[in-house]
């Protein structure tokens, strides 16, 4: 029933305004496909309903602690680990915790703020369009990185272009507040999110589970529990 509720919840919400143009395309393509044959339509609307379902911009729950870090997206968890940041996003070269969230073209696409704070930098990055699930992926893919200060000292969050991404969105600039489980872009069509903590805080999801953006809580700071054991589904 929980699952259903769910299903239900992240379906029947509104389009973002970058899913417009798309739709429409896709709609349009639908009615000169079926003036050629009548089936091309409706395979071609088939194909609409799921542009529309893939800019779905629902509203989420958002927990409020400056502990707590939060899911940048819906998907699955695909790598939980420590990791020297990208050079570009002057983060040090201590390693830093990284959780790795990967989205298919069934999930919702909308990227949001693991944790409350500033934006200090924003860098972009051209890069190959391989599997977004891969490691290499976080190395080799056109990527977007931002800073955010935060309570509890610099985070990264890094927008990665995927095998059919072709399109990396951000919508906020340097020295810009971002509120916890806030939108501030979008990657277009399958890809993947890398946030990047401080050492100090500790993983609260294992590779494989399913996360929803701005709602699911990833990591925490100041526990006295200790880190969530990460294991393959």
């Amino acid at each position: 029933m929980i699952n259903l509720f769910d299903t239900i919840r992240n379906t029947l919400v509104p389009i973002h305004k970058e899913g417009y143009v798309f739709v429409a395309a896709f709609f349009i393509a639908s009615l000169i496909l079926g003036w050629i044959a009548e089936p091309l339509f409706w395979i071609g609307l088939v194909l609409t309903l799921w542009c529309a379902y893939f800019f779905r911009d629902p509203e989420r729950v958002v927990p409020q602690d400056d502990d707590l870090v939060l899911s940048p997206a819906d998907g699955r968890v695909s790598s939980v680990q420590m990791v020297v940041p990208p050079a570009e996003l002057n983060l040090g070269s201590e390693p830093m915790l990284r959780i790795s969230v990967f989205m298919n073209v069934f999930d919702c696409h909308i990227n949001r703020s693991p944790m409350r704070g500033q934006v200090t930098e924003i860098q972009y990055r051209a890069g190959q369009f391989i599997n977004a699930e891969l490691d290499k992926a976080s190395e080799d893919n056109e990527r977007n990185g931002m800073v955010i200060e935060t309570h509890h000292g610099r985070i990264g969050v890094v927008q990665i272009a995927g095998l059919v991404a072709r399109r990396i969105v951000c919508w906020v600039k340097p020295t810009e507040p971002l509120n916890a489980g806030e939108r501030f872009g979008l990657i277009r069509f399958g890809s993947r999110l890398d946030v990047l903590l401080p050492a100090t805080a500790q993983p609260r999801v294992s590779v494989g589970q399913m996360t929803y953006g701005g709602e699911t809580v990833i990591a925490e700071f100041g526990s006295i529990k200790g880190p969530t054991i990460s294991r393959r589904s």
